[in-house]
């Protein structure tokens, strides 16, 4: 079970998860559509803006994932994959 799977359950009762995950949700298009628009150029210009702003916003799912003891330990991703399932899922 995936990270993003295990916690959307826990968004069903917790608003404010709800709302962070949306969040996600809408960064995660934005770099997704931006990345592919670049076509191959990661980590230039406004992309490894993008890029990073969605790293910040997954981070404070996180964060907040771990205040609540929703997940346990520290979360390693790729960014990437986190995307594309977060705009899958959400």
């Amino acid at each position: 079970m995936s990270f993003i799977e295990k916690i959307s359950g826990y968004s069903k009762s917790d608003e404010h998860l709800a709302k962070l995950l949306v969040s996600a949700a809408e960064y995660a298009e934005i770099y997704l559509l931006a990345k592919r628009r670049q076509k191959g150029c990661d980590g230039m210009g406004e992309l490894g803006t993008l890029k990073e702003e969605f790293r910040d916003v997954v981070d404070k799912v996180i964060q907040y994932c771990k205040e609540k003891k929703y997940i346990s330990q520290d979360i390693s991703y790729d960014i990437d994959s986190i995307a594309d399932e977060i705009v899958k899922r959400i």
